[in-house]
């Protein structure tokens, strides 16, 4: 898998920095396009659901739900 790359977005009227793999933005990108809306619609729907996932990791999970076939993932909280 390649690198991160951080890209910038404007999710809930601020500013917002995310580091994921290139496959992933690519995958993101497909699933905005598939839904028919821009990708900071979709992280900013992700962002709002994630709970106390840090933002990367829902959004690799929101990825993996698509392709796996589900509308989206479980709930998951980081353990202690």
């Amino acid at each position: 898998m390649s690198g991160l790359r951080k890209r910038s977005l404007a999710i809930a009227g601020h500013r917002t920095s995310v580091s994921l793999e290139e496959p992933f933005w690519d995958a993101l990108k497909e699933i905005a396009a598939a839904e028919k809306r821009p990708i900071a619609s979709l992280v900013g729907e992700v962002d709002s659901g994630r709970g106390e996932l840090n933002l990367s990791s829902a959004l690799r999970l929101r990825v993996l739900a698509h392709y796996r076939g589900r509308p989206e993932p479980a709930k998951v909280t980081p353990a202690d």
